[in-house]
């Protein structure tokens, strides 16, 4: 099969105005008129006019007595004037009408009766304390413009004043065909086969269409073949649908079929933005209807949805895009960026001392943990080689500006038990989220250093003092006051497949030709264990084939060995456990929580300490094997060690 062959990647923005200069909207999406009461959220195809006046009628505005206000001009406190019921004052409640021989209200508690005479002693001006006809709405005024989101407050509104039905733009209708022939369809089979992935871009879309304010329609997966994709499009486009999404098939495989599929009925406007993730993105046009091919990867396929198909969507529905809030942030990581595209980064973010503090989360276009994740996104502009850590960024907020502030970040090592305390944190009310970045014990160290972290996990060990932390701490953070809390003692060794096919039984295998290894990343405390073990049974890391092969989490070390990509790895026993793996032993370790003391005060700290120092927390970590909690919760001090050394 012939591959695709790009057209020139444009900017976001000229793809969406090329769609723009071709697309009939009017058109495209008509016009319906519904009741008010339903109509919240949608938008106003004409001005709507109010057909009464609000309200319709002169009505009290208190609770009191109805009264002439000429009666009552020569009321004076120790001379008050005597009103007598029917013909100077009526009893009226808030809201009544006002009776047609009388102009204003005395409050009740102004009024004091002597039988069924009542006195007053202050003066009321004409219609004091009434609502007069048409004082909040007045009838054949306009009540809301064109091109208006209705509000919940304009449903009141438009009843009140008897716009019952009103005329709307159609909800924008989306119709989604996946497809693939290694996508599972979830809702026919329970679980994937041999090769085969879970499809869920097509109901990711759906649920940001209907949070949109959209209508999805989505149909089951169309395998990757020319004329099956075909049927699918043309029933898409005999629909009441306005917009028809391919998911995956835009790029330039063999087996990408979206665009030719496209061009036998139609035309392909864009094919490629500038912009990573998302290049594949491919927009085009059929029988008056908008088409868009979405990026297969999860990532891609995100901004796919959220660059180009929501903007052309609210277009298509005359209402604007809706913003999201924007805070200054500072880049705890650095991050590369490729020249000519505009990056979009997804963040995680937290409030540090006064200040916000990013940590850019997986990069890859198939992460969708990183989507999870993220309670932000940034863009990194088409001439920008990258930012350093450190650098001031614009953080686009996908999360409510609250949640930033009782977002505690942890840059540092790795380790299961932080998944522990990140539930129970939540589980606390109020809650409190972790923000966690995994670049290892050192890269912990220095994110203190530079005020990017309120804490740090670190599991270093000094063989020089047999301690853990401290010396490093006196060599990195000098003069930076920390408290050190001992999360757990754990055990660290080589995870292996089920059964260790390979016999590896202590740190001399990893030299065999037949043993590949998986590394963590430099700098991560776990591959500082291993080079000290290297070291003592005589081996140089040239040895050691995969040793240049690095992961960020025991998880992922764990992974490769699962999958066969790795004979083995080094990491915790909760890891191993976790997969069905073999563990051998290597070493006891002490992983700590490094928090300096200038948060000691802080809220999210002391929340922490209370989860750590909790015995649930203690047996939870227990119950993920390869534990020790004797010291969990204790401040540890220079010299200690680990216990029962």
């Amino acid at each position: 099969m012939k591959r695709n062959i790009y057209l020139r990647t444009i900017p976001i923005e000229d793809a969406l105005a090329k769609v723009k200069a071709v697309l009939d909207r009017k058109a495209l999406v008509g016009v319906e008129r519904i009741g008010a009461e339903h109509a919240a959220g949608r938008i106003t195809a004409e001005p709507v006019i109010a057909r009464y006046s609000s309200p319709t009628f002169h009505s009290a505005a208190m609770d009191g007595i109805a009264v002439r206000a000429a009666d009552t001009f020569l009321a004076r406190e120790g001379a008050p004037v005597r009103l007598a019921p029917g013909e100077g004052f009526v009893f009226v409640n808030t809201g009544h009408p006002l009776p047609l021989a009388f102009d204003a209200v005395v409050m009740i508690e102004n009024v004091v009766m002597d039988g069924e005479v009542a006195t007053i002693e202050s003066p009321v001006a004409p219609f004091a304390h009434v609502r007069r006809i048409g004082e909040d709405i007045v009838a054949t005024e306009m009540i809301l413009p064109r091109h208006r989101r209705v509000t919940p407050y304009d449903v009141g509104a438009l009843l009140s004043c008897g716009a019952y039905e009103i005329p709307v733009y159609e909800r924008v209708r989306l119709r989604v065909i996946p497809t693939g022939d290694e996508v599972m369809d979830f809702t026919a089979h329970p679980e994937p086969g041999p090769g085969q992935v879970v499809e869920s871009n097509s109901m990711l879309l759906r649920a940001l269409a209907e949070s949109w304010g959209m209508e999805c329609t989505r149909v089951a997966p169309v395998r990757d073949d020319p004329e099956a994709l075909a049927a699918a499009l043309e029933e898409g486009l005999a629909s009441d649908a306005h917009v028809v999404v391919i998911v995956a098939g835009s790029s330039a495989g063999s087996k990408d079929f979206t665009r030719a599929t496209i061009e036998r009925v139609g035309e392909v406007l864009v094919h490629g933005v500038a912009a990573m993730p998302g290049k594949p993105s491919l927009l085009g046009h059929a029988r008056g209807k908008l088409v868009v091919g979405a990026p297969g990867y999860p990532v891609s396929s995100v901004v796919c949805f959220e660059r180009l198909l929501y903007p052309l969507a609210c277009w298509l529905s005359r209402s604007e895009p809706q913003s999201r809030q924007r805070v200054q942030a500072t880049l705890a990581r650095s991050v590369p960026s490729r020249i000519g595209m505009v990056d979009f980064v997804r963040l995680a973010v937290g409030q540090v001392g006064s200040a916000y503090v990013a940590l850019p989360l997986s990069r890859g276009a198939g992460s969708i943990s990183s989507l999870t994740k993220a309670q932000a996104v940034t863009q990194l502009a088409p001439e920008a080689e990258g930012l350093e850590s450190g650098a001031r960024i614009t953080a686009e907020l996908l999360v409510d500006a609250g949640e930033l502030s009782r977002t505690l970040v942890c840059v540092g090592s790795h380790d299961n038990t932080l998944d522990l305390l990140a539930d129970m944190l939540m589980r606390r009310d109020p809650s409190v989220r972790l923000a966690s970045s995994h670049v290892g014990s050192m890269g912990g160290l220095i994110a203190l250093k530079n005020g990017a972290a309120m804490l740090a996990g670190s599991h270093l060990f000094d063989p020089a003092t047999d301690d853990y932390n401290f010396p490093f701490l006196a060599k990195y953070l000098p003069g930076l006051a920390v408290t050190v809390i001992n999360l757990a003692i754990r055990q660290q060794g080589f995870i292996v497949a089920p059964g260790n096919p390979k016999a590896i039984r202590a740190t001399a295998d990893l030299a065999r030709d037949d043993v590949r290894f998986i590394n963590r990343q430099r700098g991560a405390g776990t591959r500082i264990l291993l080079d000290y073990h290297l070291g003592k049974a005589g081996l140089s890391p040239e040895q050691i084939q995969g040793y240049g092969r690095e992961e960020h989490t025991h998880m992922a070390v764990a992974v490769n060995v699962k999958t066969g990509a790795a004979d083995c790895g080094l990491g915790v026993f909760a890891a191993a456990r976790a997969l069905g793996l073999d563990f051998v032993p290597l070493a006891r370790e002490r992983y700590d929580l490094v928090i300096p003391q200038a948060f000691a005060a802080d809220d999210k700290i002391a929340a922490v300490r209370e989860v750590v120092g909790a015995t649930a927390f203690r047996d939870s970590v227990e119950a993920l094997g390869g534990y020790e909690t004797d010291w969990t919760g204790r401040v540890m001090e220079p010299g200690m060690g680990l216990p029962g050394a």
